[in-house]
């Protein structure tokens, strides 16, 4: 027997197939993937026990295990939820669409501050390559990092590239942690980030890359890290790093990811 297939049953079938695919990828940053294949597995049994060969009983059970399993899921996965509409709300297109409605002026003004803020980072980070002074900077973007401030010391500054040296000076008292740069200012330093456990993560990488990684992971923070050991200036977003960067790279990196 064939039923009608129209415009709106497509639209129906696309939009149920985005929804999938971003909460898979949203379960594949947050190292949630098999939790994700495994309730896919269950909502598949519940549709063919309770809807195509109608079992009643077993059905009914599965029924109330989804309604509760809904809430469950919500204050389980809460953190990664909230991550997501952060997302949702900063992504690149949602923005270029906001900016529809911003004029030419403000675009330029809102370029010349995002360079203002980048420059500094760059040049600081050059310079304590240069010495291999170890080097640890995160920067905010959508997810307010409070939690990770809070660990350090308050600064509360405007972002400049002596200061930023002089934080990460080897026998400065916080140039073991991270700084945290938040709404266009230095805000805190010698903070506490979480620590990514990864095991893909090459092992001539120390703990200041896997704290790099974790905040990238937890957030959708930047962090710029230059090694003690070998000079090397890196970029982690989005719980992927970047290596080995030039300057021009470096640049590139922030300017793309923070515009």
């Amino acid at each position: 027997m064939f039923f009608e297939f129209g415009i709106k049953d497509f639209v129906d079938i696309l939009l149920v197939a985005m929804i999938l695919y971003y909460i898979y990828r949203l379960m594949r940053e947050s190292r949630s993937l098999n939790v994700f294949i495994g309730i896919l597995v269950f909502v598949i049994m519940w549709l063919f026990v309770s809807q195509i060969i109608e079992m009643r009983l077993l059905g009914s059970i599965l029924d109330k295990l989804v309604s509760v399993g809904v809430i469950a899921l919500i204050v389980l996965f809460q953190d990664e939820i909230r991550r997501f509409l952060y997302n949702v709300g900063a992504h690149r297109r949602m923005r270029a669409f906001v900016r529809l409605f911003t004029s030419k002026h403000d675009d330029e003004e809102s370029k010349k501050a995002l360079k203002e803020i980048i420059m500094p980072i760059v040049m600081a980070s050059m310079n304590m390559s240069r010495g291999k002074v170890g080097a640890l900077i995160v920067i905010e973007r959508t997810m307010p990092l409070d939690e990770i401030a809070i660990t350090g010391d308050l600064i509360d500054s405007s972002i400049n590239q002596r200061l930023i040296e002089n934080i990460f000076f080897k026998n400065s008292p916080l140039h073991d942690g991270a700084m945290i740069i938040s709404k266009k200012r230095i805000r805190a330093a010698g903070c506490i980030l979480p620590v990514s456990h990864d095991m893909d993560i090459p092992k001539e990488l120390g703990l200041r890359h896997r704290a790099a990684m974790g905040v990238s992971q937890e957030s959708d923070a930047v962090a710029v890290v230059v090694s003690e050991e070998t000079g090397a200036i890196s970029v982690a977003v989005n719980g992927q790093f970047n290596l080995r960067l030039s300057a021009e790279e470096l640049e590139s990196i922030l300017t793309k990811v923070l515009d």
